[in-house]
């Protein structure tokens, strides 16, 4: 009935319907009811304005069945074409058009290129006057696939590029809170994909991008050098021939006067993929080079800038040069060509270091792109003719007094090395007796610094040189004894520091390795004999020397296996010599069990232990666990010892020996999880016993720390609750009262650690435990700061990097399980402990991904902000260290309470702590990025306040002062 009613409206109505029902069910259709559907919708489309909607609608059902028959797609989009006006369409129905032409071309591609052109001109028709951003995206891929899949565009080529064209540069700004998600940035690659498809295009596109980039409008320009960039990956000589020297114009006029850093950057990338594009093109024998002239034509108009090294034009002229050397290894010979020896020509002119270092950071970046072809090839190279007068110029940057022109003559020397082929032997003799005099001797420490990084890149690709040669040079200096005639103690100690480093940073090959490992070694036993300096800052220097091998030797297993079994049982032979009762009275023996010197031997042995095969490090603990619990010294390279070592004995003259428990916790905390550990339980119920007996806080932490590490990674099950219970019973009487209670806390915090990061379940009781603590008198401000502990990443257990098993997200999940409890723990806590509370909470927040902090906020905004007026200055701190980048990311929900904000941090600026006048004073700041309108009541308050620490005696304090005043 509606179907034939005489009202329209009517009609449409029952069309609608039918084309409802055809959405839900087209895949069930028949061949033979498609036909009868698909003809029955073709001669509605003849009907009333009103109707075509939903005749649409029914003919995208029925584009998208597959037994649609021969010939009907095509008679489908011959009638949309010929009977539906499709821009005057809403935009709903414009996308439904787009949709049928999308469906039918994926599915009946060759019954639509037996149109021909006529396709091609029917959707020209469709598309011409699209606005809507929705509907382009789609068309903007139909005309892609039109191009990619080789449809006929017969005469409609300009057509079909003009009716595309019309949107570049695309000019869209989203609307707030769109809900369709589409950027400008969606449209400008979409738009840019069509325009870059097809040589076809080549004569209209490229007088538009030229004349693009000669507007005003830096978006527009920006554009069109991306856009030209990407042609050039399709076009050829006979595309460009005609506007080369229009493009070479507006590129070298860009770059020449641009402030723009965007802009030179992208005239580079076009002029470079130009360079690309003109090499790859095939040459008939007629036919004119285009490179050649092109080439010519960019060096005609640079070439000379780089004469005047002071000048303006000398950096955009080199830079010009390099991008188009970079293009391809015969633009790279065709510049150098030219360029190569006129820069060593004006660097022998030039006798200033700093035009002299102008022209060398030229010539370094003609020497990168010779990196980047690689090998050095002989009959081509411009750069091999000119071999002696190039070393002669790097060279004689090193001897330059100029700190700025050795630091880029060391990055030249980095290049060249690295050109295998270009260095003779002598060449590389003499660029290794410059490293070790820079290293060593150069008073900058930036050119010290530079000098060793260029000598450990160098080390693998020549490693016999540097073993032979640097090796033995910086052992000989590093045993040269006593300070020298009219030489400072504190001179001869840096160049001590400096040997060491140096040491260290040429370690990047397995070979180098083996030389250097045994020289440091041997300083660290000199070290402690006595015969050297008999400071702490000895020991711990060479530690960090051979923490950096041992960190550059992981990534290779022979280096890595090597540096384990050598560095590790020497490192624990010396500790237990040092701790054995004779040694200790000693200054030398007593080196070695400093805090300080224990802490830096901890990472050395931890770097070496992480990243061993499972069956290596099996091997190694078989060793090292025996050590400590049954004083197996059999494996140490100095077995013996006047008498037995016994780290988890009883009695004051062991005490030094339970400090190696550092080194342990070192290793075993650093095995890969499924290593098995012999005598595990054994070892934990040692470590738990230590722990909370011990008189000394170093050794009864780090026994706490490796007891944690332990229990982190054993494995779920019957033995783990039991050690676990045995824990908790050791801790509750010692939490409860005595004088081992800071001992029971620390071991508390570390074993909640533990198991929070695994999610194991006894993890919400020990943190409660916690909890209840914070109202505790004398351990609630440690509790408070444990927080801390229990978030925060740790340096040396408990992280990824040693295979602890930390579960992601534990944050936000220790987040809600805990806050609530903190937050009414606050509001029913007396007034002496209130401050524990707002201290163990602004830790939590410190260190919770951001995204979930601010949506939190609201609820916890008004407990923050009561948290400033706490007098304990970690509490402070922490808050302002967390409201921070609340202003920034969440200004919405701060403008609220921005009278109290102001109050709080204009108060905290006079802070008798510095580092909370800086953190007050920066949050002064991010209030400036409020809404204005909030924030203008308070602007000559805060202006006026903020003129005080414009004073400060600290500098840090006024720099930020000024800062935010300026911005307020």
């Amino acid at each position: 009935f509606s179907l034939e009613n005489t009202d329209p409206r009517m009609r449409g109505r029952g069309i609608q319907l039918l084309s409802q029902v055809l959405l839900q069910c087209y895949s069930l259709l028949q061949e033979k009811e498609v036909l009868h559907l698909v003809l029955f919708y073709e001669s509605r489309l003849q009907d009333n304005h009103l109707v075509i909607p939903s005749v649409l609608q029914g003919l995208r059902a029925l584009s998208m069945c597959e037994v649609l028959s021969p010939g009907l797609a095509v008679s489908v989009l011959k009638a949309i074409f010929q009977e539906v006006h499709v821009q005057s369409l809403l935009q709903l129905d414009r996308h439904t058009v787009y949709s049928i032409i999308t469906n039918f071309m994926s599915t009946r591609e060759e019954e639509l290129k037996g149109l021909g052109a006529n396709f091609t001109f029917g959707f020209i028709q469709v598309m011409d006057g699209e606005k809507d951003p929705r509907n382009l995206l789609v068309a903007f891929q139909i005309v892609h696939d039109l191009i990619a899949k080789d449809y006929a565009l017969g005469p409609f080529v300009e057509e079909l590029f003009e009716v595309t064209s019309c949107y570049f540069p695309v000019d869209f700004t989203p609307p707030p809170n769109d809900p369709h998600g589409i950027q400008r940035e969606d449209l400008i690659l979409s738009l840019r994909a069509v325009l870059a498809s097809t040589t076809q295009f080549a004569e209209f596109l490229l007088p538009l991008l030229i004349e693009k980039l000669d507007s005003e409008l830096q978006s527009a320009k920006l554009d069109s050098l991306q856009t030209l960039t990407a042609c050039c990956a399709i076009y050829g000589q006979k595309e460009l021939q005609e506007f080369l020297p229009s493009l070479w114009s507006s590129l070298r006029r860009e770059v020449f006067q641009t402030a723009s850093e965007k802009i030179e950057t992208e005239c580079l990338a076009a002029l470079r993929a130009l360079s690309a594009c003109l090499s790859r093109s095939v040459l008939s024998s007629d036919s004119e080079d285009l490179l050649d002239s092109f080439l010519s034509s960019i060096l005609q108009d640079c070439r000379h800038h780089l004469c005047e090294p002071d000048m303006k034009l000398v950096w955009p002229s080199a830079k010009l040069l390099q991008a188009a050397a970079g293009a391809s290894l015969r633009t790279y010979h065709h510049i150098t060509r030219s360029v190569l020896p006129l820069l060593l020509e004006q660097y022998t002119k030039h006798t200033q270091s700093s035009q002299r270092r102008t022209i060398l950071e030229m010539l370094l970046g003609f020497l990168e792109l010779q990196q980047k072809w690689g090998h050095v090839e002989e009959d081509e190279s411009t750069l091999l003719s000119h071999q002696a007068p190039v070393c002669s110029v790097v060279f004689s940057a090193l001897l330059d007094r100029s700190v700025q022109l050795q630091l880029v003559g060391i990055k030249a020397l980095t290049v060249l090395g690295s050109l295998q082929g270009f260095l003779s032997s002598s060449d590389l003799e003499l660029v290794v007796d410059h490293l070790i005099r820079l290293a060593l001797h150069e008073e900058d420490s930036q050119s010290s610094e530079a000098a060793m990084e260029a000598a450990g890149s160098l080390a693998p690709t020549y490693p016999k040189v540097f073993s032979g040669r640097m090796v033995p040079r910086l052992e000989e200096e590093l045993q040269s004894g006593r300070a020298g005639k009219g030489e400072s103690y504190h001179s001869h100690h840096s160049l001590q520091q400096r040997c060491l480093q140096a040491l260290a940073a040429v370690s990047t090959h397995t070979s180098i390795v083996k030389e250097t490992v045994p020289v440091l070694l041997q300083h660290l036993q000199r070290v402690q004999k006595g015969t050297e300096a008999r400071n702490t800052q000895d020991v711990i220097s060479v530690c960090q020397s051979l923490h950096r091998v041992a960190l550059q030797c992981q990534q290779d297993a022979e280096g890595c296996w090597y540096f384990h079994q050598t560095v590790v049982p020497c490192l624990l032979a010396m500790a237990v010599q040092a701790a054995m009762p004779e040694s200790t009275h000693t200054l030398p023996g007593k080196a070695l069990l400093e805090e300080e010197v224990l802490a830096a031997m901890i990472p050395v042995i931890s770097a070496a232990t992480t990243h061993l095969s499972p069956e290596l490090a099996a091997q190694s603990v078989s060793h090292v666990v025996p050590l400590f619990l049954d004083g197996d010294v059999s494996f140490l390279p100095q077995n013996s010892f006047p008498c037995s070592f016994q780290p988890f004995g009883d009695g004051e003259c062991l005490e030094a020996q339970s400090r190696l428990v550092a080194l342990l916790m070192a290793f075993v905390c650093s095995l890969p999880r499924h290593v098995a550990i012999p005598q595990q339980e054994r070892l934990l119920r040692e470590l738990l016993a230590l722990s909370c007996s011990c008189n000394c806080p170093f050794t009864a932490t780090t026994a706490a720390k490796c007891f944690a590490g332990l229990v982190n990674k054993h494995p779920a099950g019957q033995q783990l609750d039991e050690i676990l219970q045995l824990a908790v019973n050791r801790m509750e009487p010692s939490l409860g009262e005595g004088p081992r209670r800071t001992q029971a806390l620390t071991l508390l915090l570390w074993v909640t650690k533990a198991l929070v990061l695994r999610y194991h379940p006894l993890s919400s009781c020990l943190t409660d435990k916690l909890l209840g603590l914070l109202g505790d008198t004398e351990l609630g401000p440690a509790t408070a700061d444990g927080f801390s502990l229990l978030m925060a990443e740790s340096p040396d257990v408990l992280h990824k990097g040693c295979h602890a098993d930390v579960r992601i997200m534990f944050r936000q999940r220790f987040f809600t399980d805990n806050v609530p409890k903190l937050v009414q723990g606050f509001h029913g806590a007396g007034p002496d402990v209130k401050a524990n509370y707002l201290k163990g909470l602004s830790h939590v927040l410190n260190h919770l991904p951001k995204p979930v902090l601010v949506t939190e906020l609201p609820t916890l905004l008004s407990l923050l902000l009561e948290a400033l007026s706490c007098s304990d200055r970690v509490v402070q701190l922490s808050t302002l260290s967390c409201l921070h980048p609340l202003l920034l990311e969440a200004p919405q929900i701060m403008s609220l309470h921005v009278d109290t904000l102001v109050t709080k941090f204009l108060n905290l600026t006079s802070s008798p702590t510095m580092a909370v006048r800086i953190a007050a004073l920066r949050c002064a700041h991010a209030l400036t990025s409020l809404p204005t309108t909030v924030l203008l009541p308070y602007k000559g308050r805060v202006i006026r306040a903020l003129a005080k620490p414009l004073d400060d005696k600290k500098r840090l304090v006024r720099k930020e002062a000024v800062a935010a005043r300026g911005e307020w």
